[in-house]
Formats: structure tokens, sequence, C-alpha cells
């Protein structure tokens, strides 16, 4: 079986606007300039087949700019992926669809950082618009603690 492989970005910059809740905060800025040196990154390695974004404003905006780098490739937005912890990621990517071998997830710490590390052993910390690369060899559902490798990381800057 082929390795499955999972690009963690955290969500870029975000603004802190006055009367304005959580999951509505857009992004400062630098946040939208380094979510497009975020896609650029992404643009030269391999392509992933499916975006799973969290619903906030924030990790929407970051996933727009940064796969308008890309080819066009779909994007789903999944409610459960909105200030879940690392084994609430975890289960969201083991109920990945069978038929795609990479996918990005847009979120938030410190779910982020926290699954990068369950994954791969390893202490990963993503700051706004971190990205580690994690791959393994199995099926979606086999994704487990210390069973990942990290292959890459980034953290883009516009």
């Amino acid at each position: 079986m082929a390795d499955r492989r999972i690009t963690l970005l955290r969500h870029a910059k975000a603004a802190w606007p006055d009367e304005v809740d959580d999951i509505d905060r857009p992004l400062a800025e630098r946040g939208e300039r380094d979510a497009s040196a975020a896609g650029r990154w992404l643009a030269d390695r391999p392509q992933p087949s499916l975006v799973v974004c969290s619903p906030a404003t924030r990790a929407r905006r970051t996933c727009e700019l940064a796969m308008a780098e890309l080819p066009e490739i779909p994007v789903r937005v999944e409610e459960r992926v909105y200030a879940a912890s690392a084994g609430e990621l975890l289960d969201v990517v083991h109920h990945l669809p069978d038929s795609e071998q990479h996918v990005v997830l847009v979120g938030h710490n410190p779910g982020m950082s926290q699954l990068a590390g369950l994954l791969t052993g390893e202490r990963i910390e993503l700051s706004t618009t971190g990205i580690a690369v994690v791959a393994w060899r199995g099926a979606w559902s086999d994704a487990a603690p210390g069973k990942g490798r990290l292959v890459d990381t980034a953290t883009p800057r516009g």
C-alpha cells in the first residue's frame, strides 16, 4: 500500500477586531500575505487531491489564498476541525476518503501542533502559517501515535 500524506497547515495570522466572535475573526494584513506564500510553498511540492478546512473565517481565507496558487483542488469545510484537540483531529484523519492519498488539513493550534507531534512522536510547534507534512504506510485509519514520519516542514512568510 502506498504512503498516505497529510499536510497540516495552521491558519495565517489573524486580526483581533472588537466585538467579533472567535470563529469570525479575519486574517490580519500579514496573514493575507503569508497565506499566499504558503500556497507558493505548497505548489512546489507533491500536490494534494483534497483540502479539509475549519469553518472559521481565518482558516477559510488562509485556504482560499493558499489554494489559489495551486491547480484546482476540492475543498471540504469540516465543522469538527474548528477548536479541535489532537484526538478530535485524528478522528477526522481516520475518516478521510480511502480514495485520497494526500490531503491538506487547514486548522488551528494547539490541535494542529499536537496532531503533528502525536503522529510523529516529535515536538512540533506550528506558528501561524506553519506547515508540517506527515506520511505513513497504510490507510487513513492506520494513522496512530508515532506511526508517521515528518517529511517536510516550513513557515512561509510573504
